[in-house]
């Protein structure tokens, strides 16, 4: 089967194309800031649902995504139709998403663990739909080992802004009157008025290049085996698994830890975590040039020391005080964009290695077990770090008094667990060998073969 194309898919997308392809991912980056940040507090603060409940749900859903996240890849890769694959995918993956975030984030009191791991799933495998398509999608644009880099990091920076604005939702909220969990309603808000709108421009302005898969060759179950034990794969997995950990048992612990270990409120602890993700969008076209000079396994691995370095000046920085916390949020914030940014960019380039050595497109799968990934990190980050704060002591809810002990023991916790699993994602690319000159032979390889099986095909066509 040769390559074909549908829609309209120039060389190189420009610089707005690129932007509004980037902005299909506001659905799945203003879902995960509400789920990672707002609504386990939501949940335990206003609706009364216990730690343990909230930390069992996201595990168990977590678990169910270790069958559904493999087999909708191998679902997309398989796809081939006239509308595309990735572009079918998004347009069903996005009405999903909206459905469950209305059930879940207008939920009421005395909801349970039953109501949360259901309606959790839904919209996760809505979220994996959107997650593993989009950048999978992106690779099959951008081909070099420079220009991912480049549509990588401007994804990066689209998100970023994507964060920026959720984030100045709970703002807008407090100034208006409105109380704390009026900020979840206006977060749903949020996805299901223009959710749709971006993923339907992005699939509406910008064709897809399918990559061939020969028709007389059968996928064995050897090649998927193979895509867990890849070296590269796995380096890469492991990876993206130790930098989700990292900042997602941050952001689980975030607003708890500026609550009552800095004493901020909700709006101010908000606008300092607006500060972390602004630093985030100059940083991601920073780390996307770095990883064009440096390579990108040697930018995740500086990234990585100095996120580590500047995370624990927030244990020492004065109380209540914005302007003395603000330096360490600007600093984690610079250099925490380029964990997903770089290991997307990377596991792309490793699936060229894969389409030839197996001879089919395994993007979507590859994407969906490091969706996987991060979706069993972000779950252990809540899993973990929750039932660790109970064990020291600590209350979550709202007016509850805590211990100087318990507060103590909240700091540790908010920077030890962080620190320890990002320097263990750095370590997992030490040696990397995918590198830029590697990638190169590889794409060579792949061009010649394909150009041979459109021509075989055109051959055909003219001989029938």
């Amino acid at each position: 089967m040769p390559e074909t194309v549908t829609g309209r898919v120039p060389e190189r997308l420009g610089l707005a194309g690129a932007i509004g392809f980037s902005g299909a991912a506001l659905p799945v980056v203003a879902v995960d800031v509400a789920l990672l940040i707002y609504l386990p507090p939501h949940l335990s603060g206003h609706l009364g649902v216990p730690l343990s409940v909230i930390g069992f749900s996201w595990a168990a859903v977590r678990l169910l995504d270790i069958l559904v996240d493999p087999l909708l890849g191998v679902a997309i890769d398989a796809t081939h139709t006239r509308f595309g694959r990735y572009r079918l995918w998004m347009a069903l993956g996005a009405p999903v998403v909206m459905l469950a975030t209305w059930v879940i984030f207008f939920a009421k009191p005395g909801i349970g663990a039953v109501f949360l791991i259901g309606w959790l799933t839904v919209l996760y495998v809505g979220r994996s739909i959107l997650h593993m398509a989009h950048p999978a999608w992106a690779s099959t644009l951008a081909r070099t080992y420079n220009e991912r880099a480049r549509l990588f990091g401007i994804m990066a920076a689209v998100s970023v802004a994507v964060i920026v604005s959720v984030l100045i939702l709970p703002v807008i909220n407090e100034k208006t009157g409105g109380t704390d969990a009026g900020n979840i309603g206006l977060m749903a808000w949020y996805v299901i008025l223009l959710g749709p709108l971006s993923v339907g421009w992005a699939v509406w302005r910008t064709g897809e290049r399918l990559n061939p898969n020969p028709s007389d060759h059968r996928a064995k179950m050897s090649d998927y085996m193979a895509l867990l034990t890849k070296p590269d794969l796995v380096r890469l997995y492991l990876a993206m698994s130790a930098l989700t950990l990292g900042p997602g048992w941050m952001s689980a612990l975030y607003i708890f830890f500026m609550r009552d270990y800095t004493g901020f409120t909700a709006s101010t602890a908000s606008l300092l975590l607006l500060v972390y993700i602004l630093a985030g969008l100059a940083g991601a076209p920073v780390m996307a040039h770095l990883s064009m000079r440096i390579g990108k396994h040697r930018t995740l691995m500086a990234c990585a020391v100095a996120y580590s370095v500047g995370l624990t000046t927030i244990l020492f920085t004065p109380h209540a005080s914005f302007l003395g916390n603000a330096p360490t949020m600007i600093w984690c914030g610079f250099m925490g964009v380029a964990f997903e940014l770089v290991v997307r960019a990377m596991l792309a380039d490793v699936a060229d290695e894969v389409r030839l050595e197996q001879g089919r497109e395994r993007l979507s799968l590859i994407f969906a077990l490091n969706t996987l990934t991060t979706k069993i990190a972000a779950a252990a980050a809540v899993a973990i770090s929750f039932p660790l704060l109970e064990h020291l002591g600590y209350s979550a809810a709202a007016g509850a008094h805590n211990t100087p002990a318990a507060i103590r023991g909240l700091g540790l916790t908010f920077v030890l667990g962080p620190i320890f699993f990002v320097m263990l994602g750095g370590l997992c690319v030490i040696g990397w060998k995918m590198t830029a000159a590697r990638h190169d032979a590889v794409r060579a390889e792949l061009d010649l073969r394909d150009a041979a099986a459109t021509a075989e095909a055109a051959l055909g066509l003219a001989d029938g």
